[in-house]
């Protein structure tokens, strides 16, 4: 019994020395801390939506959004590269973390933009938060001619987004973006009573879905889809399918995609989009983005 007991002692004093030596011994016992997973996309933009991603504290971006004409029409106007194209310039800064404030200016009814991305959550690399997730907000203001309005409100629009992405590989991120868009002012028309009715509702929702597959380190495919879930009483709008190409740099990201949206502003091509893929009216279109950390 006694030679049992002295076997027990030794390894208890075996196990105490190496507990010792373990808090002696930082690596050994400390966690591997979870860090946020980065680049889960190479751009704010992906083709004709807003990605999860806004950018380090104290990067400003300069936005160059081109849009051309529709291919459907053929020679007569150079498949829509010789057609009235849209473009959008942006200016955005990030002024503190996870906070990202811009502004732009887009030629079609002149429209103002202010907008604002936040991070809620970022995807962490031990999966404890498994997916990011943003907030996106803009207002709008159609700066035409006033009379073009009877009232000045009826200027402002509005556009608010959840987005929740997740980098499922090293290679490929997805992303999920329901939306709510409002517009002050609708189109209406007189029914047969005399009664004046709305062609559209102010509010409408919908839902995108995208997706990015890196082919290389710096260059990557796209896909994507928009589809409109409210029902209006008239001009329900089209949903919206692109994909394109994709390069980045650490300061720069170049996409060029074809695509059904023409407008750029968010709420404009999610309520007012006209151009039907089934009928093969896809543009062409890029984004362009500049990128300085200061």
């Amino acid at each position: 019994m006694k030679k049992y007991k002295n076997i027990l002692l030794l390894l208890a004093a075996c196990f105490l020395a190496g507990g010792l030596l373990a808090q002696d011994t930082p690596d050994a016992a400390a966690p591997k801390k979870a860090k946020p997973v980065k680049n889960t996309f190479g751009s704010v933009f992906l083709m004709d939506n807003q990605t999860v991603m806004v950018p380090i504290k104290g990067t400003l971006e300069f936005d160059i959004q081109h849009r051309f004409g529709t291919v459907d029409k053929g020679k007569k106007d150079v498949w829509g590269l010789f057609a009235p194209s849209n473009i959008r310039l942006g200016l955005s800064y990030s002024p503190v973390k996870k906070l990202f404030l811009g502004a732009g200016l887009t030629k079609e009814r002149m429209m103002i933009d202010l907008n604002a991305k936040y991070a809620l959550l970022q995807q962490t690399t031990d999966n404890k938060i498994p997916v990011s997730l943003s907030y996106f907000a803009n207002m709008v203001i159609d700066a035409r001619d006033k009379s073009n309005f009877r009232y000045s409100v009826h200027r402002f629009s509005y556009f608010n987004q959840l987005i929740i992405a997740r980098k499922i590989t090293d290679k490929f991120s997805a992303q999920v973006a329901p939306s709510f868009s409002w517009f002050n002012n609708v189109e209406a028309y007189v029914d047969s009573k005399g009664d004046i009715r709305k062609k559209m509702e102010n509010g409408h929702l919908a839902i995108s879905v995208l997706g990015r597959y890196k082919v290389t380190e710096k260059s990557s495919i796209m896909a994507g889809y928009d589809q409109p879930l409210t029902q209006h009483p008239t001009n329900n709008p089209h949903p919206n399918i692109c994909f394109g190409f994709e390069t980045t740099t650490s300061s720069h990201a170049f996409q060029v995609f074809f695509g059904n949206y023409y407008n750029i502003v968010p709420q404009s091509n999610n309520v007012l989009n006209r151009n039907n893929y089934r009928d093969g009216q896809f543009l062409l279109g890029f984004n362009i983005t500049r990128l300085w950390n200061f």
